[in-house]
Formats: C-alpha cells, sequence, structure tokens
C-alpha cells in the first residue's frame, strides 16, 4: 500500500492540517497536526510510521513548493508512545521532551507502550505484515525540549509545556497569539489513561490544574488533541472537572487501600470502619489528600 492510500487529511485553514491513518481503526489512532510556516513547519506526532508520512506530505502538496523554504520538516511528539512516536524515525528532525529522549533512542518499546493486534489494521500496509513484528523504531532527537521552549516557525510560534503524568515527558503546544492548544494525550474527548509504565496520578492532576488555569485566563479557545475531534474551551473545561474528580477518587482509593492494608487489624474486625476518619479530604479546585495510618 502507498503512503498517499494510508493516510488522509483535512485543511482546517491558516496553515493547519489534520492527518489520520485511514486503515489503523483503533481508538488509539492519533492525530497528526501539520503546521505550515513563514520560517519553519512542524508536524505534532506521527502515528505509527508504517507508511512514509514525509512522502505523503509531498506527494500532496501539503507545504507549497515554496523555494525559500530551506529548514527541513520538524517532527515533534507530544510524548513518546508508540501511536504518536512510531513515524518519527522517518524524519531529519526530531523534537521530544528530555524526560524520553533516552526511550526514543534506544526504541525502547516498555516506555513507548506498543501494542498492537492485527484486527486493528483493516488493511495490512505491506503483503505478510502482521502486528506483532511491529516496534517503535530508535531515533535519536535533534531537539531536546524543556518547559517554556519556544518553537519559532516565523508566523506562529509554539510554547513548550511540560504536562507530565499520562506520561512522564508528556507536552503540550501552546500558540498563544491564536488560543490554540495542541494537546496530546493530557487531554481529549474520551477516557483518560493513567495507568501506564511512568504514568503518575499525582502529576496528571496537577498538568490538568494547570491547564484549568490556561481556560480560566481565556489563553485557549481551540484544542487539537492527540485522538479524536477538536473542541473548544467550554468543553474543555468541563472535561478537566470529570478528569480530575475521576483523578481524585481514584487516589483516594487508593490511599484508603494503602490505610486498609497497613491495618491489617481493620480488615478482620468486626466493627464497622469509618473510612473517613481515617484520612483529611479536601474536594475542591486544588485537591488535596493526606492520609496518615499509626
Amino acid at each position: 500500500m502507498s503512503a498517499v492510500d494510508w493516510y488522509a487529511h483535512k485543511s482546517l485553514g491558516d496553515g493547519i492540517f489534520w492527518i489520520q491513518e485511514r486503515f489503523y481503526q483503533s481508538e488509539n489512532r492519533a492525530n497528526i497536526w501539520l503546521l505550515r510556516g513563514t520560517h519553519q513547519d512542524v508536524v505534532i506526532d506521527t502515528g505509527l510510521g508504517l507508511r512514509s508520512l514525509p512522502e505523503y506530505i509531498d506527494a500532496k502538496g501539503l507545504l507549497g513548493k515554496d523555494p525559500q523554504r530551506k529548514n527541513p520538516l520538524l517532527a515533534i511528539a507530544t510524548h513518546a508512545h508508540f501511536d504518536h512516536s512510531g513515524g518519527l524515525h522517518q524524519f531529519q528532525q526530531v523534537g521530544v521532551h528530555s524526560a524520553e529522549v533516552d526511550a526514543l533512542a534506544n526504541g525502547d518499546n516498555f516506555e513507548t507502550v506498543t501494542w498492537l493486534s492485527d484486527r486493528e489494521i483493516a488493511e495490512a500496509p505491506s503483503p505478510g505484515w502482521r502486528a506483532r513484528h511491529y516496534k517503535v523504531k530508535a531515533v535519536q532527537p535533534t531537539h531536546i525540549l524543556q518547559e517554556g521552549d519556544v518553537i519559532n516557525l516565523g508566523d506562529r510560534q509554539l510554547t513548550v509545556l511540560h504536562m507530565p503524568g499520562h506520561s512522564r515527558g508528556s507536552i503540550c503546544l501552546h500558540d498563544r497569539d491564536n488560543k490554540l492548544l495542541f494537546s496530546g494525550d493530557v487531554v481529549y474527548d474520551g477516557a483518560m489513561i493513567d495507568w501506564l509504565p511512568y504514568s503518575h496520578v499525582s502529576d496528571y492532576i496537577s498538568s490538568c490544574e494547570r491547564l484549568v488555569g490556561l481556560v480560566d485566563s481565556e489563553q485557549v479557545d481551540q484544542v487539537l488533541p492527540g485522538h479524536y475531534n477538536a473542541f473548544g474551551a467550554k468543553r474543555l473545561h468541563r472535561l478537566f472537572f470529570l478528569v480530575l474528580h475521576m483523578l481524585f477518587l481514584l487516589s483516594t482509593w487508593l490511599s484508603l487501600s494503602l490505610s486498609l492494608f497497613k491495618n491489617k487489624s481493620l480488615l478482620f474486625s468486626r466493627e464497622p470502619v469509618n473510612l473517613i476518619s481515617m484520612g483529611k479530604f479536601t474536594f475542591g479546585r486544588r485537591f488535596s489528600l493526606d492520609c496518615t495510618t499509626t
């Protein structure tokens, strides 16, 4: 199968293209965002890498034919998971947060959480292809990103926001002038995942609270996420409330489970146990959980 067949795209205007892998029919199918700039073009996330993404972009003329465009296309991964980083090896310039550089450089398919099944691929990209043979290929990042870095596209600037929780190197890219947020898997309009290798619930809560602040201060109007459809600030605020509530309840359950485990006598007691009295809980704009046992 050719790259032209494997991918499809839609122009969102203002030099932004939404690209997807047509035959990867799974909830894990990631969005690929292509941004044209007067100085630098950027692709945010790269999908599985089963077919050449640069070849598709070139064949469809998505970057135009400007002879003054000298900088190679920069591919940035919002995080190292396979559905976002699988195609990074196809690019000359690659950016990722410093926390996940080693995972990509070493082709660490544990940290990239590489899971893929034959049933998720509606049509094999090549004869005899099988999901069990799929691996994220090692790639050496050329751009090691940190909190606050600014990626200059010329007519657009993207600010790197380190938002750990889903993974330790998760980032969002914030176009402040246009109030756009490329959120990766920090937030999207679907079930959030916080149980993978290097996921961290408390970090996730902090990241969500930080993004709530961006919405409250009217710095975000539109979210272009790592999965599913784009959405606006009102939906983002609602999603954060749901996510924070879920994560708070999960943290509460885990802490109470730990408390019961440490107080093994409670497990065998015939007396009723007041779980709330075992810790201090505060639920509000900022959540705190301080369970103590003696």
